[in-house]
């Protein structure tokens, strides 16, 4: 080997080739021929890159065809008096006379998954339609246009399909945040959205996302989850859903702490159900995803600003104005900013029973978050002030935790209960028996404990005429 060839291995690459010794045996002055092998990259390129999909042989049927419907049906796709039936019933009439026209010999079952599947493009979203009709599903998780990933049973698992390339994935994530109003592009990469069922969106796009367009989809139930779900789920059991009852119903300020993914929008959800018919509820969110079954829910999306940089709406802005609205109950999606300063406001001045979720590990955290939250609004007040502000509005911290078994499970139910010189009190009322521990299929079988203390929010309960039982939390006591 040439002084160059050895420098060239030293430096991480192979030479184009070279000649090799010649193998035993072999005639003397053979030409022996070695194919150089590129030696794996460092760092962030030996990773392993997806799997390139399988080729499908009818994919230039389906571009053919997509196209002649486009250019036959036009802005009938569009059209806002024409129902979705009649749509769906056109658009299957003029598919089967595009494929029959193609003319291409294909067997019954090729025909029925190659209509489907345009069907889903021009009328949902593509590739990723049935995923979203999987109602064993929970999120939809699109690396890029050919790496798709979904969460079932608590588990991610990579699935066989994938867009035909990264502009059809563009055009499908235009799609979705088209039909609220908002925009992906250059000047705006990132978009939260959500689906007509309230399933959860959010895009990003290049330049920020570097190896092509993301799309992740938390999914919602089409019926919203009931409390006996959660029960049956997990998340509840019978005598902790009474107790949550109990408290929502005896107008106690309630915040839904947990990471990403834990549940706590679907436990918001829940605990709102139990909010009496005859009262007035103001929801506010990011993007509309709570759907509560009463008769008097006024529901605020907030918005993001134009092109121009104009127009926002923040939380913030729309819970100012929910106050002007004559509230029984104020119900915000999650505070995430400023906008906590305003809730502690509205919780200690006559909207008692308000509820809301968090970002946030331990309850102990919770409080840490809300008033690091508190002083993003720029108001020059003392840590003391704030912390008393928390202490007067929020009467219970319920935290929810997606447990390594996939289950999304609540692990704590804590009372805050005032002051003691600059420092909130809280007592832990129930907490998740992580000693229990698993089964043989790895599930947890621990369930909430009792600490063995008595809240102080019983009184409050019973003022309000909601009897909860006493012998609940009992030392050592477990919520069946």
């Amino acid at each position: 080997m040439s002084l160059t060839d050895r420098l060239a291995a030293a430096r991480g690459r192979a030479p184009e080739s070279y000649d090799a010794p010649p193998a035993p045996g072999a005639a003397p002055g053979a030409p022996t021929t070695v194919v150089a092998t590129t030696a794996a990259p460092s760092g962030g390129e030996a990773r392993r890159k997806p799997a390139s999909p399988k080729s499908d042989p009818f994919q230039d049927l389906k571009r053919i065809v997509h196209q002649r419907l486009v250019e036959s049906l036009g802005p009938k796709l569009y059209d806002a008096h024409m129902t979705q039936s009649e749509l769906e019933q056109q658009v299957r009439l003029a598919l089967q006379t595009a494929i029959a026209d193609a003319d291409i010999p294909m067997s019954s079952a090729d025909r029925t998954r190659v209509s489907q599947e345009i069907a889903d493009d021009i009328l949902g979203y593509g590739p990723i339609e049935p995923l979203l009709r999987d109602s064993s599903l929970s999120e939809v998780m699109v690396n890029s246009y050919q790496d798709i990933y979904v969460e079932r049973k608590g588990k991610l698992v990579r699935v066989d399909t994938s867009f035909t390339d990264e502009a059809h994935l563009r055009r499908t994530i235009d799609k979705i945040v088209s039909k609220i109003g908002r925009r992906v592009d250059e000047t705006s990469p990132m978009c939260d959205a959500r689906l007509p069922d309230g399933s959860r969106v959010n895009a990003i796009i290049p330049p920020l996302a570097l190896d092509g367009s993301k799309l992740t989809i938390r999914k919602f139930s089409e019926d919203p989850y009931t409390v006996d779900d959660l029960i049956n789920f997990g998340t509840l059991t019978p005598a902790s859903a009474g107790l949550l009852e109990g408290c929502v119903r005896g107008r106690l300020n309630i915040l839904v702490s947990g990471g990403t993914g834990s549940g706590k929008t679907t436990t918001l959800n829940v605990l709102s159900s139990f909010i009496p018919d005859d009262e007035r509820i103001v929801t506010i969110e990011d993007a509309a995803e709570l759907r509560l079954g009463q008769d008097h829910v006024l529901r605020l999306e907030s918005r993001p600003a134009n092109i121009e940089g104009k127009g926002a709406v923040t939380i913030r802005d729309l819970v100012k104005n929910s106050l002007r609205m004559r509230p029984d109950r104020v119900v915000v999606g999650e505070i995430r900013d400023a906008a906590a300063l305003d809730m502690l406001q509205a919780m200690n001045t006559g909207h008692d029973g308000s509820i809301s979720t968090l970002h946030a590990n331990t309850p102990r955290d919770a409080l840490a978050r809300l008033e690091t939250m508190v002083l993003m609004a720029g108001m020059d007040l003392p840590v003391r002030a704030i912390r008393e502000q928390v202490a007067s509005a929020v009467d219970l911290i319920i935290q929810q935790t997606r447990l390594k078994d996939g289950t999304r499970r609540i692990t704590a139910i804590t009372e805050i209960v005032g002051m003691e010189g600059d420092i909130i009190t809280t007592q832990d009322v129930f907490m998740f028996d992580y000693a229990a521990g698993v089964d043989e299929n790895g599930r947890f079988q621990g369930g909430l404990k009792s600490m063995g203390l008595r809240p102080r929010f019983l009184e409050r309960l019973t003022d309000h005429g909601v009897h909860v039982d006493p012998a609940i939390f009992a030392t050592g006591g477990t919520l069946r």
